[in-house]
């Protein structure tokens, strides 16, 4: 198997990369991984790796590659669920395309038979003009819980229960709904609705797993590390100065610092050990999303040598303490006995490896696990549970969490 990487000036002289729309490429049955207009675009497939493989599999694969930059080459894209401990895999796309925030675009082809000399100009054209345009239909939904919403509030209590009594520091409890649709979701128009209201976030589509995440649980690239860990969330009503006396009180509240010191402290402790340097902003700052704010801190280092892989650090600090708990293993078992539901790829990680060993890897929130006929999408939304939780409060929480998705669903 041969991956083959050229910029596309070389491959191209009717697109430049200012045309290239990577939503438009993606489609709604290809593969996507975009922030503010850069990242990756997909289609087809030519491998499927178990995880356990991968690492193995990409260093093994024949790379023609006159780009040379990270996210040139091979790159496997994917979901890790929630129990990284389940069965998963990744996707060796058959067709790639690349625009990166230096203004560079490229492309990668997959050449499964080892020849040298094809000329794959015609295929590459070809899936540069199918670019895919949303269906208009006229739908009806409905909305129900998944999880009842009694066994949600008793399962805050459990967890604010267990912090009160010592058990664990934080548990973090979430709860699904189920939107049906009378007609198939159109994948394109969600995307391209997450997009426009959430351009900042991690927008995905991997598998039938589509979302809009605003929170980077591990990057490296060429050595260099970064996380920008959220947690401590409060609405947006679109009035700024509602919304900026909601950021005052989220910024003062103690029982949001409290969650979010947490966070910073286990993904701050899980990555030191493999750096030469890291720092981290001395104070949480606000992250504006469409909907919601939340507490956010940044974090940036220096990889010791030889560099740690991307993949070995998503398992490392996934679930982070903002989707599982603290400690991890307690409230992970609390999580397991209460929550009523099994999370499947929520609460994971979304993104991207190559093979030097670089990629970015986005937490998998405000998102929604589509059927195979894209008529039902089951979308979930959870939040951290400290001694002063409340649960009507949580669970308001939640439901100003799950808009990001039902909006870009059920908007006409």
């Amino acid at each position: 198997m041969r991956a083959t990487t050229r910029l596309l000036s070389e491959v191209s002289t009717t697109f430049t990369a200012d045309q290239i729309d990577l939503n438009a490429i993606a489609g709604s049955d290809g593969m996507l991984f975009v922030r503010n207009g850069i990242g990756f675009a997909t289609r087809g497939i030519a491998s499927r790796i178990a995880s356990r493989d991968a690492k193995e599999f990409i260093a093994n694969i024949q790379v023609d590659d006159s780009v040379n930059a990270p996210g040139s080459g091979p790159v496997l894209i994917g979901a890790i669920p929630f129990d990284s401990q389940e069965p998963h895999d990744f996707v060796l796309p058959k067709f790639l395309v690349c625009k990166s925030d230096d203004g560079r675009c490229w492309v990668t082809t997959i050449d499964a038979n080892h020849v040298d000399d094809t000329d794959n100009s015609a295929e590459i054209h070809s899936n540069l003009s199918q670019v895919q345009t949303p269906n208009a239909t006229s739908s009806s939904f409905t909305v129900v819980p998944g999880v009842d919403i009694e066994t949600y509030l008793e399962a805050v209590t459990a967890a604010r229960d267990a912090v009160r009594s010592g058990a664990i520091t934080k548990a973090v409890i979430a709860r699904d709904v189920l939107v049906t649709s009378s007609n198939p979701i159109d994948i394109h128009s969600v995307l391209l609705r997450l997009r426009n209201s959430f351009g900042s976030s991690y927008q995905f589509s991997v598998d039938g797993f589509i979302g809009a995440s605003p929170e980077l649980l591990v990057s490296i690239v060429n050595g260099q590390v970064s996380s920008h860990p959220l947690a401590g969330t409060a609405p947006r009503t679109g009035d700024p100065v509602t919304d900026a006396e909601l950021a005052t009180s989220l910024l003062s509240s103690a029982k949001n610092q409290i969650e979010h010191r947490i966070v910073i402290d286990a993904v701050h402790d899980t990555l030191l050990p493999w750096c030469s340097y890291l720092d981290w902003e001395p104070e949480a700052s606000i992250v504006a999303v469409a909907n919601v704010q939340h507490l956010g801190t940044h974090m940036s280092g220096r990889l010791s040598e030889p560099f740690l892989h991307v993949l070995d650090a998503v398992y490392a600090l996934s679930p982070t303490p903002a989707l599982g708990g603290f400690p991890r293993d307690n409230a992970l078992q609390l999580i397991a006995h209460v929550e009523g539901m099994s999370r499947g790829r929520y609460g994971g990680a979304v993104g991207w490896f190559d093979n030097r060993g670089n990629g970015v890897w986005a937490v998998a929130i405000r998102c929604a696990e589509y059927s195979n006929n894209n008529m039902t999408a089951r979308l979930f939304a959870g939040g951290g549970i400290v001694a002063d939780s409340e649960p009507l409060l949580e669970l308001a929480e939640t439901q100003a969490k799950l808009q990001a998705m039902l909006a870009a669903i059920i908007r006409p």
